[in-house]
C-alpha cells in the first residue's frame, strides 16, 4: 500500500512537472509570437511611412517647384534687352535694283561666356541689320555689333561696345531636363511692348522647324510652348521656374494660338564658345539625303512592314549617304493625293536609336554627332533590315546653297 502511494505521488510529481514544462513552453511560444507580431507591426508602420514619403515626393515632383512670378520677373528683367536696328535690303524692280530701309526690333538677353559679357539673340533679328543698339529696362541704350552668328540654328551673339557697366548675365540651364508639362516663362518685347512677361508650359519637345535663313535645313530639338509669343519676342529668353534660360524664343506657328517655338538652351551651350571666339559655328553634321516621314498610309502604299521611319526620297550626289550606299527614290506613287518618290531606303535607326520620323533624325544628328563621325544607319530595304556605316559630312556653307 505504501508502495502504491509512493508510486502515485511520484506520478503526480512527474505529471505536474510535465504540465509545468508544457505550460512554460506554451507561454514562451506565445511570447515569441507576440514579439514577432510586434516586429511585423513595426515593420508595417515603417513601410507605411516610406510609402507616404514616396507618395509626397512624387506629388512634389509632379507639381514642380513653386513659382513666384513677380520675384522671377524682378530677378531677370534687367538682363532682357530690346534689340533694334535698320534693315537694309536690295530689291530688284523693273527699273533696276532699289535699296530699301526699315526698322527692326527684337529681343535678347545678357549672358556670360568665359568672363566675356555678350547679348544672345536670333540670327533673323540681326540679319542684314545696321546701326544695332540694345536697350535695357532702365532706358539706357548702347551700341552693339554682331560678334558671331549661326544661321543654321538661328542664333547670334552681340558685343556691347561700352565697358565699365555692371551687367547681370542670366544663367543658362540645360534644356535636356525639361519635361512636357513643365512651367516656363517668356520675357521679351512683343509688338514693341518692352519688358513683357508671359507664362505657359512645355507643350512638346524635339520639334523641327525651317526658317528662310536656314537654306532648307531644319533646326532640331525645338521646344514647343504654350507661353504666348508674338513678333518682337524673337531672341528673348524662355525661362524655367528657377529663372534659368532653357531656350531662345524664335518663332510662332502662323495662324495658331498658343503655339510658340524656342531654340533649346543645350544648343546655346554647345555653340556659344565658338560663336564668341570664332564668330561662327560649323559643326552641324550632314548626311546628304532628303526624305519624308513614314506614316501608316505611306507604309501601306509602299507595302512595308514598318509604320515608322524616314523614307529617303533623294540622295545628294557624292554626299555622305551616296558614298555609304544609301539609296533614294526610283518611282513615284500617290499617297492620299500627294506624290511620293518611292523605292528608296527607309531609315529606322541611328546607332541603335529608333528613328520614328524626320524630327528624330535631325535631333539625333544635332545632339549626338559631329562631322567626320561614323554612324551605323539601320535601314529597311526591300522589307529586309540591314545596317550600313556612314561617315557624316559637314553642312555646306549657306552661301553655296542654290
Amino acid at each position: 500500500m505504501k508502495n502504491g502511494v509512493v508510486v502515485g505521488l511520484v506520478a503526480s510529481v512527474i505529471v505536474a512537472a510535465l504540465l509545468g514544462y508544457v505550460l512554460l513552453s506554451v507561454e514562451q511560444a506565445v511570447a515569441s509570437q507576440a514579439g514577432e507580431i510586434a516586429r511585423l507591426t513595426e515593420n508595417l508602420r515603417n513601410l507605411e511611412r516610406e510609402v507616404s514619403a514616396l507618395r509626397e515626393a512624387l506629388q512634389n515632383r509632379s507639381a514642380g517647384p513653386s513659382m513666384d512670378l513677380a520675384q522671377l520677373y524682378a530677378q531677370v528683367k534687367d538682363s532682357v534687352v530690346v534689340v533694334q536696328g535698320v534693315l537694309v535690303q536690295r530689291i530688284e524692280t523693273v527699273f533696276g535694283p532699289v535699296i530699301q530701309y526699315g526698322r527692326v526690333q527684337g529681343s535678347g538677353f545678357v549672358c556670360n561666356e568665359t568672363g566675356r559679357v555678350v547679348v544672345m539673340t536670333n540670327f533673323h533679328v540681326v540679319d542684314r541689320v545696321q546701326n544695332l543698339t540694345v536697350s535695357f529696362s532702365n532706358g539706357e541704350a548702347l551700341d552693339a555689333a554682331v560678334l558671331g552668328t549661326d544661321a543654321y540654328s538661328d542664333l547670334a551673339v552681340l558685343e556691347i561696345s561700352v565697358s565699365g557697366i555692371q551687367f547681370k548675365p542670366l544663367t543658362i540651364g540645360s534644356s535636356s531636363s525639361l519635361r512636357v508639362g513643365d512651367p516656363v516663362v517668356a520675357v521679351g518685347n512683343p509688338l514693341g511692348l518692352a519688358g513683357s512677361m508671359t507664362t505657359g508650359i512645355v507643350s512638346q519637345l524635339g520639334r523641327t522647324i525651317q526658317e528662310p535663313t536656314t537654306g532648307g535645313f531644319s533646326i532640331a530639338n525645338i521646344i514647343q510652348t504654350s507661353a504666348p509669343i508674338n513678333p518682337g519676342n524673337s531672341g528673348g529668353p524662355l525661362l524655367n521656374s528657377l529663372g534659368q534660360v532653357v531656350g531662345v524664343t524664335t518663332a510662332i506657328i502662323s495662324g495658331s494660338q498658343g503655339v510658340g517655338l524656342a531654340i533649346p538652351s543645350d544648343t546655346i551651350i554647345r555653340e556659344l564658345p565658338d560663336l564668341v571666339s570664332r564668330g561662327s559655328y560649323d559643326k552641324h553634321s550632314w548626311m546628304g539625303v532628303g526624305g519624308v516621314d513614314v506614316t501608316p498610309d505611306v507604309a501601306k502604299a509602299l507595302n512595308v512592314s514598318r509604320t515608322y521611319g524616314w523614307l529617303v526620297v533623294s540622295v545628294t550626289r557624292d554626299g555622305p549617304a551616296e558614298k555609304a550606299g544609301i539609296r533614294g527614290g526610283t518611282r513615284q506613287i500617290q499617297v492620299l493625293g500627294s506624290t511620293v518618290n518611292a523605292g528608296g531606303d527607309i531609315i529606322i535607326a541611328l546607332d541603335g536609336t529608333r528613328i520614328r520620323n524626320g524630327d528624330d533624325l535631325s535631333a539625333y544628328l544635332e545632339a549626338w554627332t559631329l562631322p567626320g563621325q561614323t554612324v551605323q544607319v539601320t535601314i529597311l530595304r526591300d522589307n529586309q533590315e540591314q545596317t550600313v556605316p556612314l561617315v557624316l559630312g559637314r553642312r555646306p556653307p549657306l552661301t553655296s546653297q542654290g
